[in-house]
Order: structure tokens, then sequence, then C-alpha cells
């Protein structure tokens, strides 16, 4: 490992050129280059989920954490790992201080490899607009979580407002088990489902997309019903037009399938790490259409995947915003006085 203290980007990638030089072939093959948006306190389990990630699709990683906008003095700290502590993988975590940290770019830009896809993941709150971030427009493939959110499912419907083909959730990656489930059911009959219920917390974004995708699907209008004494999506109920009733019960890392005239199955619904919902997103790298009709269902827009895949970089000061926002409530609580 190499670490720059106080550097600039052009020696960022001189250090890794010549950490290169002195790995030989540990890390050639680069499939796609991985930009990480995290906050401190987060590094190290984004850099765990990207290790996993790693393994199954070689990698540049570079990591980018955002720190005091508002200092005076501009700062670039840099760490260089090929091979070693994360994997068949290059990583050069950047920690950027000061007015530099909203001008990423200028320090991530030459660290792309070159000819490869470019993949974003926020690990954090997502972006209310891809578009105001530069590291966004650049990628082929964005990854939100929408769970991370302080409100989920404000941020789904924001992500459907602000989709363009590319775009992806966590919260999607994290239904994969249950539609594979919901779909095997199908394997043995052709009846029509004619009703649906998903049961979940309120706040719980996979259902929704659940939803969402039931109603893509089937062109029904699936109910949702709360349920807070889980904390997880718990059961979806299909019923039949033949009068079959099929139902997905989730009980700790399996579900329990239940269907009209056969016996109740167990089968395995296991709740995956981190880093293997980021693998999966990472093995396509072109738009998800069956995202974007689930997403669109959700809200009521149609048409998402039609969209144009590209953005067009949007500037946005969040010191200048967020002083704006503080002197708009400064005026409001001396009006409230007088």
């Amino acid at each position: 490992m190499i670490g720059l203290w106080d550097t600039t980007g052009n020696e960022v990638v001189k250090a890794l050129a010549a950490e290169r030089r002195s790995a030989g072939g540990v890390a050639s093959g680069m499939a796609l280059t991985l930009i990480v948006v995290v906050d401190e306190k987060r590094v190290r389990e984004a850099e765990a989920a990207a290790t996993i990630a790693a393994a199954a699709h070689p990698c540049r990683l570079v990591v980018v954490v955002r720190s005091d906008i508002e200092r005076d003095r501009n700062r670039l700290d840099a760490e260089i790992v090929v091979g070693g502590r994360l994997g068949p993988c290059e990583a050069v975590v950047t920690r950027m201080y000061g007015r530099l940290a909203l001008h990423a770019e200028s320090v991530v830009m030459p660290l792309l490899v070159p000819d490869v896809p470019v993949v974003t993941w926020w690990h954090g709150e997502p972006p209310a607009e891809i578009a105001t971030d530069f590291l966004g427009v650049v990628a082929d493939r964005r990854i939100t979580d929408s769970a991370q959110a302080a409100d989920p499912q404000e941020a789904l419907r924001q992500r459907a407002r602000d989709y363009a083909p590319g775009d992806t959730d966590l919260a999607w990656t994290r239904i994969t088990p249950w539609r594979t489930l919901v779909a095997g059911a199908f394997d043995t009959t052709e009846a029509k489902v004619t009703e649906a219920t998903v049961v979940a917390p309120p706040s719980d974004p996979t259902a929704t997309l659940m939803v969402g995708w039931l109603s893509s699907r089937l062109g029904i209008t699936p109910r949702r019903v709360d349920d807070t004494e889980f904390p997880r999506m718990r059961e979806v109920q299909l019923t039949c037009a033949n009068g079959d009733q099929l139902t997905l019960t989730r009980e700790d890392s399996l579900a329990v399938f239940r269907r009209t005239g056969q016996d109740d199955r167990t089968l395995p619904l296991v709740r995956r790490p981190l880093g293997d919902e980021l693998a999966e997103e990472l093995r396509r790298l072109d738009a998800d259409q069956v995202y974007a009709e689930a997403l669109g269902a959700t809200v009521g827009l149609r048409g998402l995947e039609q969209r144009p895949p590209q953005r067009v970089h949007v500037w946005k000061d969040p010191a200048t915003a967020q002083r704006a926002e503080a002197g708009v409530t400064a005026h409001a609580g001396t009006s409230g006085e007088s």
C-alpha cells in the first residue's frame, strides 16, 4: 500500500502506475472502473463489499470520500492498494477536503481504466438528481440504494422522476430471490393471476418495487398490507383465475411456499451480503428494462426505459445552497418576531 498525504491528482496517477509495475500481473484484465461515493464512517463497509464484487469482476476501484467542503484550504489524501487486502483489484481511496470535494472529477477522471465501462455506486444517501454529480454523469451504470435514504419511499419516487437508462437501485437487487421464487411457482401452471398482496413494513422500498414488478408483469394492481412486526418484506400472496392461491412467506433465511391442493414446501431465501448484491449489479452493464418498468409502475410513470440514457451535468454548490437555506430560515424567524 502507498499512502499519499496532501498530494495532487498527478502524483496519485504516478503512484498508481508505479504500484502496478511493482505488482506485476496481479491486476491485469480490468473489466470496469467502479467509483464508490461514500462517507468516511462507511469506507470500510464499502471496501468490504467492493472486495467481494471484485472477486467476480476484476476492476479498478476508486473510492471518493468528500469531507468539509467549506474548509478554506483544499487538500487531497490518497491510499493506493494493488492486490492485497482488497482482493484482485486496483484500489485508490481518495479523501478530498475543501472546494476540491466539489470537483472530484478532476482527480477521478485520470484514474479511469481506458476503454472499459464505468459504474458509480453511492453507498449512502442517494443524490436527489444524479445529473448534479459529475461522477454519475460520466458513468455507464449508476447504482443507488433507496433504503439508505431518510424516507425510502420518497427516494424511490425521486429515482423514478430522475431515471435514465443505466440507473438501478440495490432495493431492486434485494428482491431477486423473491422474484425467482415467484416466477418459479408458475413452472407447472398457466393460470392467470387475478389478485396479488404484498405484506411488508410501510417504509420497505423492496416491497414497493415488488408491487411495481407484479403490476408491470401481470397487468394487475397488487394490494399492499403493512406489517410492523417483521423488519423486512414478509409475504407475497397470489390468487389465480382457477381459484388456486399461492403464498410465499419468509421465515428467517427460508421461505415457506403454500399452494392450494399441495403440500407446503420450504425453499431457501437467504439475505445476501452487500458485496453479493453489488456483484449482481455488475454482471450487466446495459440498461435494466425490467427494473425501469417496475419502478415506473410504482409511481404511475410509463416509458422510463425510452428516456435518453445520457445526462448533462448540472452544476450545484451544496455549500451555497445550505447558506441560502439558512438565510431564508433566519429571515423567517426575524419576520415572525416583528
